[in-house]
Parts: structure tokens; C-alpha cells; sequence
């Protein structure tokens, strides 16, 4: 079959990401459920977004392996069969363990299963752009949240009441036909394939093909996974406390204008992405670690302030600066496991990278526990910088290597 136009599986693969990024409206969604169930802590509730990321983790790296077999269209098939079946049980839920089941694991495996078939199917056809269409793509996985956040806190009052239910039963029907449909459009380029115009003619290579077995002995890898997996930590601590970080810091606000605010880092991490990947591609990687760690530094300085002061333009600076200073993260991480590594192993490469989400999604968890035993996020931010200078630290030590 005649392939079409690259632009048009870089949209279904925006749309897939689009879908499978939903789990990071955990932070909005969480707030009804919360007013239903007032004797679940938030250390409790966050625990349900980090077994959301860890199962992302362990779908991701399923997806990249089932790829030797199965083609990156059926993942998504599955992904969509998971959601369904995930927002249908969480909608059901009467206990943290039903909640942990639906939204944690069954959604968890879903969206990284599709997150590793639209990344792997979708940069074979860029191979001159890695970094600005890992950007471009996962800018649709950033910003998924701040849409459906809306939708949700404009449907469902947070007033203790099971509206909440109806919600996300909704957006797990929705959900599962768009990835159902999106699924017929996903699709690897053909042998032979070449990139049109002047990209066939630009250096496009990786250094090199580096197997699964050889990678995770290189110093540059385990480097790298120190700097993501701090860095990871430090922006799931803040994503996942976005509304209840805005309800300290402006004492008496509307569930409305937290939505909103909670968003700003989810379109700002979405313009992180873009930008990061045009920065990867453009200044390098080292430079492009280092902008992300000292803008993430900036950001928690503006968490602190406006925390302290109950300064409303304060906070929303220091939301756009944590979406943008996170937004940098996801895209690295794509750019740097196909260019350190090589396209001919990615789906396995980058799933075993994206591993790393498998100790940063206690970021969540801590957060929340230092906030229970606390009650101010203040220290939480001071904890997110001592990680994030640690592991720029790791990630100014990788070297390039030869070739």
C-alpha cells in the first residue's frame, strides 16, 4: 500500500499521544473523588497516579518488545481495550484498591502501550527532525490534560457528590473509539523509504545501533537515567499536586480557576516539548539538560514565593515555568535513545529509558506524604530543587560519543 504524506502519521501519532496523556489529568481528576471519599488522604490519592506512571513503565516496555511481533497499530487496539476497561472500573470505584486497579494499572498500561507505538512508529519518518517531532508529539501527551480538565471540572461539581462517576465512564468511551480509530492510520515507513527533499541528504544517522544489552553498560546511559529520573521525580511531584498547590497558595479559590491554573502546566509542558526538541536538534544536548534544569530551579524559587506570599500572578509564573522546565524531559529522552542509540532498536531502547518513570513516579507519592506531615508544599519545592541540581550534575557529565 502506497504510504501517505509523513504529516499525516505525525498528527495520528499527536491524536494517540493526545489520548494516552489523559492519565496526567490525574491532578483535576482527583479533586471530586476526593470530596466523595474525605477520608482518603492525599498521600493515598497520590499513590494513584504513581502506579499509573509505573504501569506506564511496564506497558511502554511490553509495547516495545510485542513490536518484534506485532505491528504498532495493534498496540493501540489493546491501549483503547485497556482505557475502556480502566475508566469503567475507576467510574465503579468505592475503595482505593478498585481506584488503584482502574485508573492506576489498567489506564497505566494502556498509555504506555500507545505512547511507545506512536513514538516508534512516527520518528522513522523524521529521521532528520528527532528532536523537534519527539517535541511536536509529545506536546499532544503534555497538554491532553488541560483540555479534558476543563471539560471534567465544568461536568462535575466537587461538592461530594458521585457526579464524578458519569464523567469518567465518559471519557473512557471517548477515549477507546478515538484510539480505535486512530489505530487503522498508525504505521512504520517501508524498507526503502526515504525522507523527502533536502532531509535524505542531511546527516540523519545515530552514532550508532546499539542493542538493549550493550546500552545499559554504557556510562553515558546510566548518566542519563540519573538526570531523567530526578528530573521526572521533580516535575510528577509538582504535576500531580497542581490543584491543591494552587488551593494553598490562594486560600479561598474557585474549583474553576484551579482547573485552569492546574492546565497552565499542562500547555506550557506541551510548548516545553516543542521547544526542547527544537533546542535539541538546533544547540545540542547538553545544552538543551542544562536550560532544563535552571528553569526548573526558577520555577520552584516562584512556587516558594508564591506560597509565601499568596500571590496570584506569582503562582501562574511559577506554573508556566514548571510546564515548560518538565516539558523539556520527555523529549530528551526520545531524542537521546534514538540518537545515542540508534531507530533499529528504539522501541525496546526508549522503553527501557522511560523505565526510569519507575522510581521518578514516587515523586507523587512523596509529595503528598511530606504535604500530609507538613501541610505546605514549601518543602516539597525545596526538595524538587536539591533534585533537580543533583541531576544536572549527571547529565552535564555524559560525553558524546564517537562517531
Amino acid at each position: 500500500m502506497k504510504s501517505l504524506d509523513r504529516r499525516v502519521y505525525a498528527a495520528v501519532g499527536i491524536v494517540v499521544l493526545l489520548g494516552s496523556g489523559l492519565v496526567y489529568a490525574w491532578s483535576v481528576l482527583q479533586a471530586p473523588i476526593a470530596a466523595a471519599y474525605p477520608d482518603w488522604t492525599k498521600g493515598q490519592l497520590s499513590l494513584t497516579f504513581t502506579i499509573t506512571m509505573f504501569c506506564f513503565c511496564i506497558g511502554g516496555f511490553a509495547g516495545g518488545m510485542l513490536q518484534r511481533r506485532w505491528r504498532p497499530r495493534v498496540l493501540v487496539w489493546a491501549s483503547a481495550a485497556l482505557f475502556l476497561a480502566g475508566f469503567s472500573l475507576a467510574s465503579s470505584a468505592s475503595s482505593l484498591v478498585m481506584l488503584y486497579l482502574g485508573f492506576g494499572v489498567l489506564a497505566g498500561l494502556g498509555s504506555g502501550l500507545a505512547y511507545n507505538a506512536a513514538l516508534s512508529s512516527v520518528l522513522p519518518w523524521f529521521p532528520d527532525k528527532q528532536g523537534l517531532i519527539s517535541g511536536v508529539l509529545l506536546m499532544g501527551f503534555g497538554i491532553s490534560s488541560f483540555a479534558v480538565g476543563k471539560a471534567y471540572t465544568a461536568l462535575t461539581p466537587s461538592d461530594g457528590g458521585f457526579a464524578w462517576r458519569g464523567s469518567l465512564m465518559a471519557i473512557g468511551v471517548v477515549l477507546a473509539v478515538v484510539m480505535a480509530l486512530a489505530g487503522f492510520l498508525v504505521e512504520k515507513p517501508g524498507r526503502g523509504w526515504r525522507a523527502p527533499g533536502k532531509a535524505s541528504r542531511r546527516r540523519t544517522a545515530s552514532y550508532e545501533e546499539v542493542p538493549s544489552t550493550q546500552m545499559v553498560r554504557r556510562p553515558s546511559f546510566w548518566l542519563f537515567m540519573v538526570w531523567t529520573t530526578l528530573l521526572s521525580a521533580a516535575g510528577l511531584a509538582i504535576v500531580s499536586q497542581g490543584s491543591p498547590l494552587a488551593q494553598e497558595a490562594i486560600p479561598g479559590i474557585s474549583m474553576g480557576t484551579v482547573a485552569t491554573l492546574a492546565g497552565l502546566i499542562s500547555v506550557f509542558n506541551g510548548v516545553g516539548r516543542i521547544l526542547s526538541g527544537a533546542m535539541f536538534d538546533g544547540l545540542g544536548r547538553a545544552k538543551t539538560m542544562l536550560a532544563s534544569g535552571a528553569l526548573f530551579v526558577v520555577a520552584m524559587l516562584l512556587v516558594i514565593l508564591s506560597l509565601t506570599s499568596h500571590s496570584m500572578p506569582l503562582l501562574v509564573l511559577a506554573f508556566v515555568a514548571t510546564g515548560l522546565a518538565y516539558g523539556c524531559v520527555p523529549p530528551i529522552n526520545s531524542a537521546f535513545a534514538s540518537l545515542f542509540f540508534g531507530q533499529r532498536n528504539y522501541p525496546v531502547n526508549v522503553s527501557i529509558v522511560n523505565l526510569n518513570l519507575l522510581v521518578a513516579s514516587f515523586g507523587s507519592t512523596v509529595a503528598g506524604m511530606v504535604v500530609d506531615a507538613t501541610k505546605s508544599y514549601v518543602t516539597v519545592a525545596v526538595i524538587v530543587i536539591v533534585a533537580v541540581v543533583a541531576g544536572t550534575v549527571a547529565g552535564w557529565l555524559i560525553r558524546e560519543p564517537r562517531g
